[in-house]
């Protein structure tokens, strides 16, 4: 094994110890180099799988860099499917998404804070689609009333996890997805 920091934007020659060795690494789904989707932060790049000592068991673990955040996470490959990481969806999945937005508009509560967490909830759950029903639901109500400030962060933060999936599911530039998305929302 060696030590070094595989181009991650942090020192972590310290942290982490890296193997390239996967073969020993049961239960890996991913690959390096693969992106992924971690719910509430977005899509992200298996950086290296690594095995790090836990209360005294060895575990392996992706490291996943987010570009959106500048961040480094390591989420541990046992608990992967169930803190939610997923593949990117298809390219067809991306087009139901956008179909999803520009679709029938349903008013929700106006209680901000049972709107709030019935939201978080969605985005939790980590389906483009629970995702684009979010960035539907909030975009809607923001043109009848200024969202307060948490359910603006909330907002902006699946309109960006929106964005940058299916960006990378079409390959397409984000920028034109950012356009895509808005034309879809003001379809009546």
């Amino acid at each position: 094994m060696d030590n070094d920091t595989r181009g991650l934007p942090f020192d972590s020659a310290a942290v982490f110890v890296y193997t390239t060795d996967t073969m020993e690494t049961p239960n890996v789904q991913y690959q390096i180099g693969e992106h992924v989707v971690y719910p509430l932060q977005g899509v992200g790049i298996i950086k290296d799988i690594t095995k790090r000592k836990f209360k005294g068991k060895e575990m392996s673990y992706y490291v996943i860099f987010l570009d959106i955040s500048d961040m480094t996470v390591m989420i541990p490959v046992d608990n992967a499917e169930g803190i939610g990481i997923r593949p990117i969806v298809s390219s067809q999945e991306a087009l139901n998404a956008l179909e999803h937005i520009s679709g029938i508009y349903e008013p929700v509560t106006v209680d901000w804070k049972i709107r709030y967490t019935m939201n978080l909830e969605l985005l939790k759950e980590g389906t483009i689609v629970s995702i684009a029903s979010v960035v539907q639901t909030l975009y809607h109500r923001s043109k009848i009333k200024e969202l307060p400030v948490q359910e603006r962060k909330l907002y902006d933060n699946a309109l960006r996890i929106l964005i940058d999936e299916i960006s990378f599911s079409l390959e397409k530039p984000k920028k034109e997805i950012e356009q895509l998305v808005f034309s879809k929302l003001e379809e009546e």
